[in-house]
């Protein structure tokens, strides 16, 4: 019976000697449990801002992306170009020179267009002008019928008109040599600053229509 006893004392001594043995190499669960709930919350915050920089990278990329879509879209000039290997995408850079080209030719378009409705505007207010004078010479005609009927005729005007080109052309024909070209030019100038003064012109003129006026009378 001694040995008995001797024996299963020896058997629990081990089984004791063994589960202090197991439960020494057994982690601590609780440090374990503690370090299992933080980490996963540092990880969770990296994940979180890590995500949060990659939507907001994605959506400045698919802004600046639209972008060029949009601009290759209004510019005419931005269009697809067929190579023999295919249709192929223009470039950032070609899209963005292609724009500047296409804004400064709206620009010079846009001061042309300017410059037409200047032009416009004044065409407009000298037929303005024109047609007041024409309103009142209608006018003065409607309120004097009588009037126009002592007036000059067209033969009596080409009468004055070639008086006074034969005066011109005789002393033209008298000053100029045609000698050369060059001594044509020369004479032409020195010509019109000798014969075409106001008062040369003035006194050729009163001599024409005083001829004419002895001749219909």
């Amino acid at each position: 019976l001694f040995m008995e006893n001797a024996r299963k004392g020896n058997i629990v001594s081990r089984a004791n000697s063994i589960g202090s043995t197991s439960a020494s190499s057994v982690p601590n669960t609780d440090d374990e449990d503690s370090d299992y709930h933080q980490e996963p919350y540092k990880e969770s915050y990296k994940d979180q801002r890590r995500r949060a920089h990659t939507q907001a990278e994605r959506k400045r990329r698919d802004a600046i992306k639209k972008g060029y879509d949009d601009l290759q879209a209004i510019v005419p000039t931005c269009e697809q170009q067929d190579f023999s290997i295919g249709s192929q995408k223009l470039s950032k850079a070609i899209v963005l020179q292609k724009t500047i080209d296409y804004i400064q030719f709206l620009h010079k378009e846009k001061k042309k267009q300017e410059e037409e409705v200047s032009t416009l505007r004044k065409d407009v207010m000298a037929l303005k002008i024109m047609k007041v004078n024409y309103e009142q010479i209608v006018k003065a005609h409607q309120d004097n019928p009588s009037e126009g009927k002592d007036q000059v005729s067209d033969e009596v005007k080409f009468n004055v008109f070639q008086g006074i080109m034969d005066s011109l052309f005789q002393s033209f024909n008298a000053s100029i040599s045609v000698s050369s070209f060059q001594e044509l030019s020369a004479c032409v100038f020195s010509w019109i600053e000798e014969h075409c003064k106001p008062q040369t012109l003035r006194d050729i003129v009163i001599g024409v229509l005083h001829q004419l006026k002895t001749q219909l009378y």
